[in-house]
């Protein structure tokens, strides 16, 4: 496939642009300044503005997007406004397909985890990144409310280990697990592009038990 890769240039991105070049796909890596990502030339955008974002996506299979918040405190909604702006341009281009990373704690409900994670651990996250998260819960609403064959990915604490493909996935449910490598989730959000079931729904994945 052709990809468009948000979120480019952080440590989640540059892992799935090397593993879809080695899996035979074209990427086309969507940079703020002009850089090359991997060997990727980047196309410059302003994720913000729809002019902008739209010749990015010409011709492109699907989306992928790697973005998140820029801090902890980071009120400025920045997943949010930049899927707003890359859902309107997809429907001008008429590119159906979007991945995007959320985060585990994003579920309210908390299912997956144990009940012990849910009464003390949750809502102590959940306060400390309130900010990353209501930014987070507000991507997955226009996504869930848009027309696209959208899926999201909800890992927890993100580390840098290697791929190994040995993460567990739950379907509209968190994996209790901890963690998970930026190279793992790179493989889950290339898998679940390919993966019919998993379009509007949001998966859970951590990394296998040891």
């Amino acid at each position: 496939m052709r990809l468009t890769v948000f979120g480019a240039t952080g440590g989640t991105g540059r892992q799935l642009i090397r593993l879809a070049r080695a899996g035979g796909h074209e990427v086309v890596a969507v940079v703020r300044t002009p850089q090359a990502v991997d060997g990727v030339d980047g196309v410059v955008a302003d994720v913000f503005d729809l002019r902008s974002v739209a010749p990015a996506l010409a011709g492109s299979d699907a989306v992928v997007s790697a973005l998140g918040p820029r801090s902890r405190s980071d009120r400025s909604g920045v997943c949010a406004r930049a899927i707003g702006s890359v859902l309107s341009a997809m429907e001008d281009v008429g590119t159906r397909r979007i991945v995007a990373v959320s985060a585990q704690p994003v579920l309210r409900s908390g299912a997956g985890e144990p009940v012990w994670h849910r009464a003390t651990l949750r809502p102590l996250v959940r306060a400390v990144y309130r900010n990353v998260y209501a930014d987070l819960e507000r991507m997955e609403q226009l996504l869930a409310a848009s027309t696209a064959e959208w899926t999201v990915v909800r890992p927890p604490y993100l580390t840098d280990g290697p791929v190994t493909g040995a993460y567990r996935s739950a379907l509209e449910a968190n994996v209790p697990g901890g963690s998970i490598s930026r190279a793992d989730l790179a493989r889950a959000l290339l898998d679940v592009l390919a993966d019919p079931a998993s379009v509007r729904h949001a998966i859970g994945v951590a990394h296998a038990a040891a």
